[in-house]
Order: C-alpha cells, then sequence, then structure tokens
C-alpha cells in the first residue's frame, strides 16, 4: 500500500513467499523496514491448490515482515504467475476533443483497445500502452499536450483465470491483506534487472522461479510479449529426488551445494556425501552424475523459452539478449547454458541500490519481491503525474481518471 509513502509487497511464489515493507525515499529509493520469508504452501506452478495452507503462509510471512518494520500491514500489491496466464496486442483509437491530447483521450483510446473478446472466464489483469499514433503519426510515446484530431494507442493486454486469481485474492484476504492490485512476476522482475538501453534495444526477461519460468520482451523500451511456463526449479529438484533416490528437502539442499548445469565442467573424481533410501550410512555420489541431471532439465527449462521465444515473432528483435533472473538462476553454468540454446547474449541479474534490511535481498532469487515495490512506485507516479502542457483536467474527469488508471500500469 503506498500511503505516507509507505510501500508494501508480497511475492506469492511455489516455493517461498516473501513480504516487504519499504519506506520511499525522498530521491525515490527504497528503504527497506521489513523483511517476512516463510516456505510457500498451497501453491504448484503458481496457481493453489490448498487455499487455507496457503492463507497462514501468508499470514505467517505477513507476521514476520509487521515485527520486523512495525509496521501494520493491511493491504499489499501481490505477484502473480501460472500457466493460467496469457496475453494479445490490441488497438484502441479514440478522436481528440479541441485539438490537443489529453489525459481522457487517452483514457479513451485505452477503453477502446480492451474492447477485444476476452473469455468470460478471464481477468483482466493489465493493460499496457506501448505506443501512440497521432493523425498516422507513430512513434509516440507520450501524447498528452501534442495536436492532433485522432488518437491511436497499441496495448498490451495480460488476462489470467478468475478462478485462479479469486483464489489467491481470497487467500490474502483470509491473512487480513486487501490486494491492491496483481503484478505479472516478469514484470515486477524487469523493474529492478534491466538496464534502460536493454529496454530500448530489445530483450528479454527470464525469471526462473520454483514452479513457473516467467517471461517478457521489451523492445523499444515498452512490453511487447509476456508469457508464463509452468516449468522450474522444482521440476530439477523432483529429477534429483528421483535419480538419487532422495527426499525432496535432500534433493533441493544437493541441488543449491553441489548443482551445476554444465556436466563437462563438473571433474569426474568430484564427490558428495549423501544418505539415500535403503541406505544405513551415507554413500559417496559422483558430482558430475548429479550434473547430467540438472543439466538435462535445464536444457529442456530454455528449450521452452527458445519456443516461446520463436512462437512470439519477434525472435530478431532482441539484440540485448536474455537477462536471466529468479532463484534458479544462480546454478553454476547455467549462463553459459542458456547462451547456448538461445543463442543470444545472457547475464545473470539481482536488485540493486537497496538500504535498510536488505542482506537477504541481493539475489536473483527476490527480483520479483523488490520489482513490486519499483512497479507501485510506478503506479504513484502515474496516478500523480507531473505538470504537463495539456490543459489542467476538470475536478471530476481527473478523479475519474484516477480510479482508471489505478486499472492500468504505465
Amino acid at each position: 500500500m503506498i500511503e505516507d509513502r509507505i510501500i508494501v509487497g508480497i511475492d506469492i511464489g511455489t516455493t517461498k513467499i516473501c513480504t516487504l515493507v519499504a519506506r520511499v525515499e525522498d530521491d525515490d529509493t527504497f528503504r527497506i523496514m521489513g523483511v517476512g520469508i516463510e516456505p510457500s504452501r498451497g501453491m504448484k506452478r503458481g496457481v493453489m491448490v490448498n487455499l487455507e495452507e496457503a492463507a497462514t503462509a501468508i499470514a505467517r510471512s505477513v507476521e514476520k515482515a509487521q515485527r520486523s518494520s512495525g509496521y501494520e500491514i493491511r493491504s499489499a500489491w501481490v505477484s502473480l504467475a501460472g500457466s493460467h496466464v496469457s496475453s494479445i496486442n490490441s488497438k484502441g483509437t479514440a478522436g481528440v476533443n479541441g485539438g490537443i491530447v489529453r489525459e481522457t483521450d487517452v483514457h479513451r483510446a485505452l477503453e477502446a483497445a480492451q474492447s477485444v473478446a476476452i473469455p468470460h472466464n478471464r481477468e483482466i489483469i493489465h493493460v499496457i500502452q506501448r505506443g501512440f499514433n497521432i493523425d498516422g503519426q507513430n512513434g509516440i510515446n507520450q501524447p498528452v499536450g501534442m495536436h492532433g484530431y485522432r488518437l491511436e494507442v497499441e496495448a498490451h493486454i495480460i488476462t489470467a483465470a478468475e478462478t485462479t486469481v479469486e483464489n489467491i485474492r481470497k487467500a490474502a484476504e483470509a491473512a487480513g491483506i486487501k490486494v491492491i492490485q496483481f503484478v505479472l512476476n516478469p514484470l515486477a522482475s524487469g523493474e529492478v534487472v534491466l538496464t534502460e538501453t536493454e529496454r530500448q534495444l530489445g530483450v528479454l526477461v527470464c525469471d526462473i522461479g520454483g514452479g513457473t519460468t516467467d517471461l517478457a520482451i521489451y523492445i523499444n523500451s515498452d512490453i511487447w510479449h509476456t508469457m508464463v511456463i509452468s516449468v522450474g526449479g522444482s521440476l530439477i529438484t523432483s529429477d534429483i529426488a528421483h535419480g538419487l533416490r532422495l527426499s525432496l528437502n535432500q534433493a533441493e539442499e544437493i541441488k543449491k551445494k553441489y548443482g551445476h548445469a554444465l556436466s563437462d565442467e563438473v571433474g569426474s573424481e568430484e564427490l558428495f556425501s549423501v544418505r539415500a533410501f535403503g541406505e544405513d550410512n551415507p554413500v559417496q555420489m559422483n558430482r558430475r552424475d548429479l550434473a547430467f541431471i540438472v543439466e538435462a532439465r535445464v536444457e529442456e527449462i530454455f528449450r521452452f523459452v527458445l519456443q516461446e521465444i520463436k512462437r512470439s515473432g519477434y525472435d530478431g528483435l532482441m539484440p540485448a539478449g536474455v537477462v536471466l533472473t529468479g532463484g534458479t538462476s544462480l546454478l553454476p553454468g547455467i549462463r553459459k547454458l542458456g547462451a547456448d540454446v538461445l543463442d543470444l547474449p545472457v547475464r545473470v541479474a539481482q536488485p540493486e541500490n537497496l538500504y535498510g534490511l536488505v542482506d537477504q535481498l541481493y539475489s536473483p532469487a527476490y527480483s520479483t519481491s523488490v520489482g513490486l515495490l519499483h512497479w507501485a512506485l510506478l503506479m504513484e507516479e502515474a496516478v500523480e503525474p507531473k505538470a504537463s502542457k495539456a490543459p489542467p483536467l476538470p475536478n471530476d474527469l481527473w478523479e475519474k481518471f484516477r480510479d482508471f488508471a489505478k486499472q492500468l500500469l504505465p
């Protein structure tokens, strides 16, 4: 919630729930006042499978953040992922009253863009403007105040399954939290891991979490395509558990400690000890055998990513390559394997320039968590724009636009 320059974000993931309470400083940097990290329950690949367990885990995460911040949390910005998420591109047109583009004209054009047929069981999560056209002139980023008579907007519309969204909302409410707005994971992550040059040239954000791999393509500083693939690091853990006959908890620990995404970079003499099922004492296992298991699944994830890039039609428009983030991107060798499969430059990124209780947050695993704070701040700026050359809106129209803008993303 944005109140007295305080923002709360809750990242509800498949493996963890992270609640952050931050104060916005005068220079628009964040000071993290409270952190609540709790193992996730009741979630599978971004979809809720047990509402009661999920609500309990959210409540515990919120409680930890409240204790460390001294701030009572009643509402928050909440992350969203899962294969139920989809997106389409649309155009909307509006006539310009008076020959000068005003916020209300942008409002009407965006409303027109939403007139596309959307199934009744889906909910619009984001309507993101990609660019404007005034009287045939393309490439306009900010049309307010410009002269013209016909305004056209290109919009990227992201929808999600209504039942899934409602279940997550109910779980948050059961934990005492009102959802201000849901934010798609890769959009939140993109706010903290991308440079402006990468956004302008063309880049893919690839957030590989525990249950899903979340993608967002940026071109000319705008979002052109988004997608959520229902594979992630938890499948690697499951493969290790089956291949080495271990419990899931053991497999997760071994993945983090000894895992490697490139078997060729692991020496055949490297060993580690583990107690497998049916063994009375710890046994020695070859780390290269573990790497073979990890490499096969990580390569499959990147094959899915490559397939989605090609399906989008923008595969030749990303010279800045791929920015990897999310907890699974911590695997050694994953950057090189990604570059080989995708045939694109790849780098691994994490949140930077944080202040306060930030020791745990300097990790790719928390890019979405921190990104929620940045996205909320962008929304604050969207509904409270700085002065422009456009004539001021009458108070009643301004209030209507503020209400509408709260449902959109810039």
